[in-house]
């Protein structure tokens, strides 16, 4: 089975169907940082069916160096690998002007390596137009934003490819954006070029994930095959974030951990979801730098939680430590990922502009998570190597698919086909 990755980011989806043995086509993403995350992750898919991982380990170990010495390093990384492992990692827009050339190019591609036919077509358009906080921050609900109509390029591709099914990712409010008129359209247009549409609201947490992350996951089938009726199955993540954690040195804020090396061998809650190997070495481990009137309030968030289980309001706070004129909503601009239980809250890309929604659990590190532990929380394992700054890593993290939960459904699928 192979498959074509739309609006791919850092390769969540991807990461999920590779890993339940489908073979990437194509992978299409517009941001220069994802792309250079998806190419590093096709190089380490590359090296390690050639037995020649250590070439990758290598480049890891760079991480602490600077930018110019990881340009050197990343280059010689690249001459391991032969171009055309590489050249279907379209760095583009997907748009009217664009669509056109990435059909030649991809069909070019297939034709050279005798695929005749698309499998599945995966992928999430940007979901900013469809979601609840966009549309009340909107004062046209975002209904002129042209991300409503990101869909229709997507249905493109499904009409010239002509892929036995599809997996369209999205927040809950594509199904009510614009009074229901978005997902009325596009079930339209699936019907028109021979789809049929299942919607499903999931829960990460449902498959494994250490993390309550509601999504959308939107399945269609070619039709000529018949849909089935029984979809997925569920399972848990039956330890503590504390435990997903565990192994991580402790790490102040504002500090790098400068080491490869790990606090203790992998546990069990790291091995159960396929996080962590003995072979793995740590990067992305570093925390953001916080002044002294934050630490303070993550320290009463954290104590707050650790000893009466509850959340911290910002009513709650001495005056002194109220900066916010706000004082009627988004109390819970300061949350402490719950290390006593077995899932977060949702890791967003909003992690990027500051750390406060994602306290570390821990009153010893008082500091907000780093990039290595938000991907844990994603369930991407520790030898993925997210590229470009700590701000781009997070995007990349908080706008992903989690990659257990997407092999859970590209099973699910495989199985029906």
């Amino acid at each position: 089975m192979n498959f074509i990755d739309l609006f791919a980011g850092a390769g969540g989806l991807s990461e999920g169907f590779i890993k339940a043995g489908y073979t990437p086509i194509a992978h299409i993403e517009m941001n220069k940082h994802a792309v250079m995350t998806l190419e590093t992750r096709a190089i380490y898919h590359y090296l390690r069916k050639s037995n020649k991982l250590e070439y990758y380990y290598e480049y890891q170990k760079t991480y602490n160096l600077t930018d110019k010495e990881r340009e050197v390093a990343r280059k010689k990384l690249l001459d391991y690998v032969p171009k055309e492992k590489l050249e279907l990692i379209i760095n583009n827009e997907i748009s009217e002007k664009t669509i056109h050339n990435m059909f030649k190019q991809i069909d070019k591609e297939m034709n050279l390596k005798d695929h005749n036919t698309v499998d599945v077509i995966v992928g999430g358009p940007p979901c900013q137009a469809y979601s609840l906080l966009g549309r009340a921050r909107d004062k046209n609900s975002m209904k002129n934003d042209d991300r409503n109509y990101l869909y229709k390029l997507y249905v493109r591709f499904l009409k010239h490819y002509q892929p036995k099914a599809f997996v369209f990712e999205n927040v809950q409010g594509i199904l009510t954006a614009q009074n229901g008129t978005i997902y009325k359209n596009l079930n339209r247009y699936l019907k028109r070029v021979g789809y049929s549409l299942q919607s499903f609201t999931l829960n990460a947490k449902d498959f494994g994930v250490p993390q309550n992350r509601k999504r959308v996951i939107l399945i269609g089938f070619r039709k000529d095959i018949i849909t089935p009726e029984s979809f997925f199955y569920h399972s848990e993540y039956n330890f503590s974030i504390d435990e997903l954690f565990k192994d991580l040195p402790n790490i102040q804020a504002g500090e790098k951990y400068k080491k490869y090396n790990y606090a203790c061998k992998p546990t069990k809650a790291q091995t159960s979801i396929d996080v962590r190997n003995n072979s793995d070495i740590l990067t992305h481990h570093h925390a953001r730098t916080q002044n002294a009137r934050d630490l303070k309030i993550y320290e009463k968030a954290i104590k707050k939680w650790n000893e009466e289980s509850l959340r911290l309001k910002y009513t709650d706070l001495e005056e002194e430590l109220m900066t916010h004129n706000n004082r009627k909503s988004f109390l819970d601009r300061f949350k402490v990922v719950a290390g006593n239980l077995n899932h977060s809250h949702t890791v967003v890309a909003h992690l990027s502009k500051d750390g406060h929604h994602f306290i570390h659990p821990d009153i010893i590190q008082t500091r907000s998570i780093t990039v290595r532990e938000a991907a844990r929380l994603q369930t991407f394992p520790d030898n993925y190597y997210f590229e470009g700054p700590r701000t781009a890593n997070f995007v990349q993290i908080g706008n992903a698919v989690p990659p257990l939960m997407a092999k859970k459904i590209a099973f699910s699928l495989l199985n029906n086909l």
